[in-house]
């Protein structure tokens, strides 16, 4: 991936040229400030977050093989089931390596292309969850509002098609917001008050002159990547709500319901948590607090993953139940 130097501006009274600094220089790295930096807490942190790396990663990958083997499973919602799971899979790998790589040695430098290349597939996961939970929802819709219907509505061509479009997204928004932010000029310090290279924190170091416009770009761009798949989402519970109203008996709505709550719960984290951290000005990022919000959708959300979508699953926790039994004579 090709990165555009980000630079420096020279000291007040060296001529500028078109804005930059004739004589500005190409910042090698940055720093990454945002993980503690007391000698004592270093170990605690190191276990917990590797903790948190082993079960996110054992947890969905415990979904993504109970769902691509069990015949029980091979509906169109578990096939989107398996993909969040993938995703989370990569969340972990984008962010907790260079944070337990922080916390065990002490280095906290990152070559500008590695900054790039951490934001990059940052961007390009949190992309493609961003429209999948938007075809998730449309799966919802079908079985609750279409139930005849939904062998045609949820073909597997169609899951398919659902799923490589929000690849495709991700694909799109990963390098493109990633060549414009490193495309801007860094005014120093290289300083970066986070764990990891995300928009917000990088942004702070583009200051020099007005950069509103830049600002609002990329406010812009992550409002419609967000507010697009949430409109739709809301569109799709919408006409869920009118459809289950309409159901004459409370076991039938919680019935209906009850199989929406999974994805509901994802969602408002996801959505919650995103519109904090990408749909404001720059002037709103705060640096102690921020970091804390990221943790939260970068470590906690993936392991709450798999629990949320199979303890609260019937045929989850049945499909599970079977395997274990085949594995052995243990009961659960």
């Amino acid at each position: 991936m090709v990165t555009v130097p980000c630079r420096f501006f020279s000291p007040p009274g060296r001529r500028a040229v078109g804005g930059m600094s004739a004589n500005a220089s190409t910042v090698p790295e940055f720093t990454l400030a945002g993980s503690s930096r007391r000698a004592q807490p270093q170990g605690v942190l190191f276990s917990f977050f590797l903790a948190a790396s082993v079960l996110t990663v054992a947890g969905n990958l415990l979904v993504v093989a109970l769902v691509s083997a069990a015949a029980a499973l091979q509906s169109p919602v578990y096939f989107f089931l398996r993909t969040p799971s993938a995703l989370e899979i990569s969340y972990t790998s984008v962010t907790l390596p260079l944070l337990l790589h922080q916390l065990r040695t002490g280095q906290r430098h990152i070559p500008r292309s590695g900054c790039a290349l951490q934001m990059f597939f940052f961007l390009f996961v949190g992309a493609t969850e961003c429209c999948l939970l938007a075809a998730m929802a449309y799966d919802r819709y079908a079985a609750i509002c279409a139930p005849l219907r939904y062998p045609l509505l949820l073909s597997r061509r169609k899951c398919l098609g659902l799923a490589g479009s929000a690849w495709a997204c991700g694909a799109m928004v990963g390098p493109g917001h990633t060549s414009f932010i490193f495309s801007l000029p860094c005014c120093g310090p290289n300083t970066i008050p986070h764990f990891l290279c995300e928009i917000q924190p990088v942004l702070q170091l583009v200051a020099c002159g007005d950069t509103s416009l830049n600002e609002l770009q990329v406010i812009l761009a992550a409002a419609l990547l967000i507010l697009c798949p949430f409109g739709l989402i809301l569109g799709s519970y919408r006409r869920i709500l009118a459809t289950v109203s309409r159901i004459p008996s409370a076991a039938g709505r919680r019935k209906a319901f009850s199989t929406c709550s999974s994805h509901l719960v994802v969602v408002s984290v996801f959505y919650g948590t995103a519109v904090f951290t990408y749909i404001r000005p720059k002037a709103g990022y705060d640096p102690a607090t921020d970091p804390l919000v990221s943790l939260f959708y970068a470590v906690v959300t993936p392991i709450l993953n798999p629990i949320i979508y199979s303890l609260w699953n019937t045929d989850v926790k049945a499909a599970l139940r079977r395997t274990i039994q085949k594995m052995g004579p243990a009961k659960i």
